[in-house]
């Protein structure tokens, strides 16, 4: 299962966070209780987060005391912005189709995001295979699983990004990894 984490006060201003840290709002503390209250009876085995504050603060609200247990992984972090982390939403918008392939200015790319998540999701089927795993982290995250566990189309998932919704379920494929992907 996936959640992207909470609402923050760089989401509220506008800014797109990138690698920053960020920090959840007021109204973010309360949407991380209530996804720890959404998914109290999925009888998780573990979470997974990025290791930016955002999505570990995220996991440690939903999940008071570490149980489930949280592991924080650098390859569940959004796309790195370089030079314009922390710079206008809107500006990151207008960027994205260029940068599929094209790293941001000392940054990266959307398809570097798609590597990392692809070699997590990797680990998670050799290590946590027939487990129930919750993620936390952020929206080129989400565009890379659906484009790495649906068949949904990069180029199209960030021309139009999906809207938000309190989570997404998806499924390891038993013969993952695919052999041609």
């Amino acid at each position: 299962m996936y959640e992207t984490h909470a609402t923050t006060t760089d989401n509220q201003a506008g800014i797109a966070t990138g690698w920053l840290p960020g920090r959840l709002s007021e109204l973010g503390r309360r949407q991380a209780g209530e996804l720890g209250e959404r998914r109290r009876g999925d009888a998780l085995a573990a979470v997974f987060t990025s290791d930016l504050h955002r999505a570990v603060e995220t996991a440690r609200i939903a999940f008071p005391g570490g149980k489930p247990a949280i592991h924080q992984d650098i390859r569940l972090r959004e796309c790195n912005y370089g030079d314009l982390n922390g710079t206008s939403a809107i500006l990151i918008a207008a960027q994205r189709t260029r940068r599929i392939d094209k790293p941001f200015p000392g940054g990266q790319s959307y398809r570097q995001v798609l590597a990392a998540t692809d070699a997590f999701l990797h680990d998670l089927a050799t290590d946590w295979d027939g487990c129930r795993i919750l993620l936390i982290a952020h929206s080129a995250n989400r565009w890379a699983l659906d484009c790495l566990l649906t068949g949904a189309s990069l180029d199209d998932l960030l021309e139009a990004p999906p809207a938000w919704r309190p989570g997404w379920r998806y499924t390891l494929p038993a013969d993952w990894p695919a052999p041609t992907r």
